[in-house]
């Protein structure tokens, strides 16, 4: 995984519209995110992730950050992007409010849009570990939607 920080963020590109969704695991919690693409569910997952710490809608868009990665597996794809964004947010201290993924033949590139955590306006809730292996499912509906989901730790 390689990260590299943009130097300037680009805001004339349209938020795309999200369908994601947590769900409980004993002490930790569960993302799941949905797109008509792979990169679309795993843009959603990652918006998933960051609405545990925070309002996505609050995170300004001062920052623009790139990712890559590969791996056949689309699993651990997804596993390796998210714990990626989770460096960026416990080292760094920043936070993404908005994604651009894309996946194509084992390779990820990904674009998030984010600032570096204000804890008054931000009031993150919980501090994220890691995305884990529990739970981690890549899958394209009979109906043609993707979904992307794991468990994290908090």
């Amino acid at each position: 995984m390689q990260t590299r920080p943009g130097e300037s963020p680009d805001t004339s590109i349209p938020a795309p519209v999200l369908r994601w969704e947590h769900f409980p695991h004993e002490a930790d919690m569960g993302v799941r995110g949905y797109g008509a693409t792979l990169g679309e569910a795993f843009a959603a997952a990652a918006t998933a992730m960051t609405a545990i710490v925070t309002d996505p809608a609050v995170i300004e868009a001062r920052e623009h950050f790139t990712f890559d990665c590969a791996d056949p597996d689309p699993e651990l794809l997804l596993y390796d992007f998210l714990n990626v964004l989770v460096l960026e947010m416990a080292v760094e201290g920043r936070l993404f409010g908005r994604f651009r993924v894309r996946v194509e033949a084992g390779n990820l590139s990904a674009e998030a849009w984010g600032e570096r955590v204000e804890r008054l306006r931000h009031q993150p809730a919980v501090e994220i570990k890691g995305a884990t292996f529990t739970q981690l499912a890549v899958w394209q509906t009979e109906q043609g939607p993707w979904v992307a989901q794991c468990v994290l730790d908090i």
